[in-house]
């Protein structure tokens, strides 16, 4: 079967990927690569979390997807509606 090392190692890349990606997000001008540059981090926590419950892994997974989401798309229609240059 699968060694479950491989999934806490990339895990981590991605955590690290992805906040690395978040940091860098702002500089993007399309709302769409923002959100995805968030969801990597949030996939790499959950491929962490799979390797201890794959409960705890999708719970993660649902929750922080969903509440990133709707903040971040949020963020992205009060700054158009501010018409801010961002």
């Amino acid at each position: 079967m699968f060694d479950l090392n491989i999934f806490f190692y990339f895990g981590c890349f991605l955590a690290i990927l992805g906040s690395l990606a978040t940091v860098w997000g702002p500089n993007v001008q399309d709302p769409i690569v923002r959100t995805f540059n968030v969801e990597i981090a949030s996939i790499g926590v959950s491929l962490i979390l799979l390797t201890y419950n794959h409960t705890l892994a999708l719970l993660t997974f649902v929750t922080t997807g969903v509440a990133i989401s709707l903040i971040l798309l949020r963020a992205i229609t009060r700054l158009e509606e501010m018409e801010a240059d961002v």
